[in-house]
C-alpha cells in the first residue's frame, strides 16, 4: 500500500499541512519501528506486522484535515479531538479497516467511554483505547512528537505532565505503554 499516494489524495491542495502531517508521521513511524527492533520476538512470533506498523503510523493522523487547528494549517469544521475517528472513517472508506483502528485509538493513551461521558467529548461513544501491540506501539511513539514543533522530541517529563492532565486512568495506560515499549 502506498501511504504517500493516499495522503496526497487528500492533502495535495494543502502543502503546508501535508508537510506537517508527513513529517510528524515519519517521526512516529521511525520510533515505532525502533520499538519493534528492540522487541524482535514480536515479529518472530507473528504478533506484529512491521509493514503494517509503518503504514498505520504514517496514516494515524490523516483525519486532521477535517479539524480546526490553524496553527498547524488545519482549517476544517471539526474539533481537533475528533481527528481520530474522522481519520478512521476516511481509512475505512479507503478499504483499510485495520489502519482505521490505529487512527481511532491513538489519541492520548486512548479514550474510554467513561471519559467521553465525563468530559462530554464530541465523539461517538465507544472505547478508543489501543488494543493490539501494533496499536499500542504507535500510540506510544506518537506521544514523543508534536505537529506544532516538528523535528523536536517531546521530553518525557512533558509527556507525563500532558497525560496526567487527563487523570490517573490515562496515566496508568501510559505506564503500561512504557512497560511494553520503553
Amino acid at each position: 500500500m502506498d501511504y504517500i499516494k493516499l495522503i496526497d489524495k487528500y492533502y495535495a491542495g494543502q502543502p503546508e499541512l501535508r508537510h506537517i502531517l508527513v513529517t510528524h508521521s515519519r517521526q512516529v513511524a521511525d520510533r515505532a519501528l525502533a520499538v519493534l527492533d528492540a522487541h524482535p520476538q514480536w515479529e518472530a512470533e507473528g504478533w506484529v506486522d512491521r509493514t503494517f506498523v509503518e503504514e498505520a503510523a504514517m496514516l494515524h493522523d490523516i483525519g486532521i484535515i477535517y479539524c480546526n487547528a490553524p496553527k498547524i494549517y488545519c482549517n476544517g469544521p471539526h474539533l481537533y479531538i475528533e481527528h481520530g475517528y474522522l481519520g478512521a472513517e476516511l481509512l475505512r472508506a479507503e478499504g483499510l479497516p485495520k489502519h482505521a483502528l490505529v487512527a481511532e485509538r491513538h489519541t492520548g493513551t486512548g479514550i474510554t467511554i467513561d471519559q467521553i461521558e465525563r468530559d462530554e467529548l464530541p465523539i461517538p461513544e465507544r472505547n478508543y483505547c489501543p488494543q493490539t501491540i501494533e496499536e499500542k506501539v504507535i500510540c506510544y511513539a506518537d506521544k514523543f512528537y508534536s505537529k506544532s514543533h516538528l523535528g523536536e522530541e517531546v521530553a518525557l517529563d512533558k509527556i507525563k505532565y500532558n497525560i496526567w492532565k487527563y487523570g490517573s486512568e490515562a496515566f496508568q495506560r501510559w505506564q503500561e505503554l512504557v512497560a511494553l515499549c520503553g
